[in-house]
Formats: structure tokens, sequence, C-alpha cells
């Protein structure tokens, strides 16, 4: 008896971090546990201590001209690079994660989507030595205005939301299409049973099964919704304004 070869990878994801523990039980739940085991996804984390300076698997030094707080050296990135790709010309598109890199958004999630295989560097402390970001770094990103510990809580947005873009990860694609930001708007509001909770019901356009007017009745609510909420994703001269107000519910 013969079995089916594991399907290859549509994207393969690396991760350096000083903390691999960290990502245990984020890739190995839901979807991307699930897309892993069936092989439509790959993520691997090694430990960037491996390629320490040291036998103390030192990562960090103090910071040229002061200041407080540690820096992370160049030498064990640009090394684990070398070990893992043979040349830092055959790495794939690398993203560091870090507060001044562009704000991520779903745009740039798609396109990270569709490389064959991504590295994602993890800072910590003060931060990365620069030579790290010119050496190494395709692209710089941040999750929004804001400081986290380390790069690894990022690293988990990251990669969930570019790998429910990869064929087979998510089911039913429809539900990835339809969602917020993937048309420009925040997605409108969901129901289901019962019709009724606590004084509350469901719009009876929704109960109507008329589509028609469901679908006028969503995207209103995604226009109206994008207004009040992100009236910076609001392409006025498109005429997609979201002026409309809420229909009554």
């Amino acid at each position: 008896m013969t079995t089916d070869p594991a399907p290859t990878p549509a994207l393969g994801i690396d991760v350096l971090s000083i903390f691999p523990e960290y990502f245990t039980g984020p890739l190995d739940a839901s979807l991307l546990g699930k897309a892993r085991a069936r092989g439509h996804l790959r993520v691997d984390v090694h430990d960037l201590r491996g390629w320490s300076v040291d036998r103390h698997r030192t990562v960090d030094a103090e910071p040229y001209g002061g200041g407080a707080g540690m820096v992370m050296r160049p030498e064990p990135f640009v090394h684990a690079v070398e070990d893992l790709y043979g040349t830092l010309a055959d790495r794939p598109r690398t993203v560091l994660l870090t507060p001044r890199g562009r704000r991520l958004d779903q745009a740039l999630v798609a396109e990270l989507a569709r490389e064959p295989e991504l590295l994602v560097l993890c800072g910590r402390y003060e931060g990365i030595d620069e030579r790290v970001h010119q050496l190494l770094a395709h692209d710089e990103v941040s999750l929004g205005d804001y400081v986290l510990a380390g790069g690894e809580v990022a690293a988990c947005v990251l990669i969930e939301a570019v790998s429910r873009l990869v064929p087979g990860v998510v089911g039913n694609v429809d539900s990835v299409a339809a969602e917020s930001f993937a048309g420009g708007l925040l997605e409108h509001p969901h129901y289901t049973r019962p019709p009724t909770f606590r004084g509350l019901t469901v719009p009876a356009v929704l109960r109507s099964g008329d589509h028609g007017a469901v679908a006028a009745w969503r995207r209103a609510q995604s226009q109206a919704r994008t207004r009040a909420v992100r009236p910076d994703l609001v392409d006025e001269d498109a005429g997609d304004d979201g002026s409309q107000e809420l229909p009554p519910r």
C-alpha cells in the first residue's frame, strides 16, 4: 500500500529569535497547527544563541556612544543566515521587526504571502545593530506606533496574517476574500442564531432571503463603519466614502 507524498509547502518561514519557546503555542494551535501538520505551511524557529560569539551564548553588547540598555550584535544574525542559506545573497525575503518599520497592513500581508520563503528577524533589548538592517533586511515592519519587549509577538502576528492567505490554510477561501481590509473597508456585522437575544434582534434584511438586499446592507454597513472608525481608509475620490447612515437594526 502506498501513501500520497506530503504536499510541498506553499510557504516556508524561518524565524531567528533568542526565545524560540515563545512560538510553541501559537504555531501549534488552530489553523497554523493544522496547516503545518498537513504540509501546507512550514515554520521553523531557530535559536539565535546557537550562533553566539562566545561560550556564554552572548548575543548582545553595550552600545557605542553610551546609553541605556544593550544592543543585539550583528554576528549571530549574519552567521545564522550564512549557515541556513549558504550566502547572504541566497537568503529569502527578510523581514526585520522594528518600531521604525513600515506599519503592517493587509496589502503588505498579501505581498509577503506570494513569496515562496520568508525569513523573520526578532530583536530584543534596545534594538539590533544597524548593520543587520543594512546587510539583511529587505523589509522593516512594525505592528503600530508602540514598543514591545521584543519581536516575537510581532512575528506571531505576521506569520498568522500571512499564512491565512496561503492556499490550503483556511478551508473556506470566500471567508478570507470578504474580511476586513480585503476590499479596503472594515467588515460588516455578523449575526447567527437565535434571532432575538437579550432584546436585540437580527436585522430583518438578513432573514429575508433577498440576496441582493443582504449584499447592499452589508456594503452599507461596511462603508458606514469604516467612515466612523477608520476614516483614514476611506477613498473620497472613488466615491466609496462610507457616508451612508447605518441602516436600522
